[in-house]
């Protein structure tokens, strides 16, 4: 038994060392598990440091031209939201600056806006802007919004205080029930805070995918996987190759995720309730998770190009999937079940419990126990698939390149 022990051990640091220096010195699978999950993040993350859009600039039609009007008109440009582009004349000529692309929205003042204020009359301030854009018609309708909603208190205060009523009764009368507004885990109401995190966990998933896959392609084009198919022909050595190169990745992943999840997270300023120790109760079987699931899809791939188109085709479904622009709660059931095949989708909800929300790790019992459940089922998968998947017998040299050499 002791010796069964001690093989198995010698067979997975073997395998341990060789995988591991199979990783520096190829060049595509360097790129991939350090250039890739340095650069790709920085250069992905840069363009939500300000979290938020401001000052967007919008055209005013004033077709009213009264006090009123402009002074709606000086509110809305105040917000941090918009500015104020320009004042056109007609409508024709805001929609030609909007097509051109020179504005981003348009705010039309009625004709008789002022009169129909004063009369006790309701009027309306129609506002164009892009629905397409999400972000863009968020922050001009919000910053319309904002503005009538001061006009309109302004008005009714005044009109109160006419009827005889103090400035603190007109305030009051106004609005009895005062609503206050916290942005909980996200106080700058940020896009980046949402999708950044998520992103920096579906990038380590793919990115150690695809290098595990280059790396299983490389193997099988120059036919070195010979080693490995002789320690195959004793019984039990799969998991010996399983555990040796799935630790040869995580602890290359290890410090590249200290990068990541650690100093560039804290550099971009999100939220951090916890520290990032305590990820790592989450990261590590993570990481094995995905480093078996890789293993496993690894085997079937021939050529090194094959992970990459790989990637390219499942890479939009993963990011649905996962929750990062859709939650995964409002996913239709058999879509949701199916989310759950992927790593990220536990993951990302166990990190932003844990290190956006502030969550302690005993709330994180069901996201660690599906990433413990991916970890179980995909090393036996993992097992089962360089068993019955690297049996090929390494061609010789002359038949793997196709040559037939023919003497004179």
């Amino acid at each position: 038994m002791l010796k069964k022990i001690l093989l198995f051990l010698n067979d997975t640091a073997h395998v341990f060392t060789s995988e591991l220096k199979e990783t520096f010195l190829d060049a595509g699978a360097f790129l991939i598990f350090i250039i890739a999950m340095v650069a790709y993040p920085v250069a992905y993350s840069i363009g939500y440091v300000k979290e938020t859009v401001r000052e967007i600039p919008v055209a005013v039609v004033d077709l009213d031209h009264t006090a009123l009007s402009r002074q709606y008109s000086r509110m809305a440009d105040a917000t941090e939201q918009v500015k104020t582009f320009c004042k056109s004349g007609s409508l024709n000529e805001a929609e030609q600056l909007f097509y051109s692309g020179k504005v981003d929205g348009i705010v039309l003042i009625p004709d008789k806006f002022e009169k129909d204020v004063l009369s006790g009359k309701q009027t309306n301030i129609t506002v164009y802007c892009d629905a397409g854009h999400l972000l863009l018609y968020k922050q001009v309708f919000a910053a319309n919004s904002y503005a009538s909603g001061m006009l309109n208190a302004g008005i009714v205060v005044r009109n109160l205080m006419a009827k005889g009523k103090s400035m603190n009764q007109a305030l009051v009368t106004r609005e009895p029930l005062e609503v206050e507004t916290y942005n909980l885990f996200n106080p700058s109401g940020g896009y980046g805070t949402f999708v950044v995190p998520s992103i920096l966990l579906i990038v380590i998933q793919q990115t150690l995918v695809i290098g595990i896959g280059l790396l299983f392609g490389k193997n099988y084009e120059k036919r070195k996987n010979k080693h490995f198919i002789e320690m195959l022909s004793r019984l039990g050595r799969s998991v010996s190759i399983v555990v040796g190169k799935s630790f040869s990745y995580v602890f290359v992943y290890l410090f590249t995720t200290l990068f990541l999840l650690g100093f560039f997270y804290r550099w971009l300023h999100f939220p951090d309730k916890n520290s990032f120790l305590e990820v790592y109760y989450l990261l590590i079987p993570f990481l094995f998770a995905v480093a078996f699931m890789a293993i496993a899809i690894g085997v079937l791939f021939r050529k090194r190009v094959q992970p990459l188109l790989f990637i390219v085709f499942i890479s939009p479904t993963v990011y649905f999937l996962s929750g990062a622009s859709w939650p995964v709660q409002a996913l239709p059931g058999f879509l949701k079940g199916i989310s759950y095949v992927l790593p990220t989708t536990p993951m990302i909800d166990a990190f932003f419990k844990l290190r956006i929300c502030g969550a302690d790790l005993h709330s994180l019992s069901f996201e660690w126990n599906m990433l413990f459940i991916q970890m179980i089922v995909y090393f036996i998968l993992a097992c089962l698939a360089i068993k019955f998947g690297l049996k090929d017998k390494p061609l010789s040299e002359t038949e793997s390149h196709g040559v037939t050499i023919e003497a004179k």
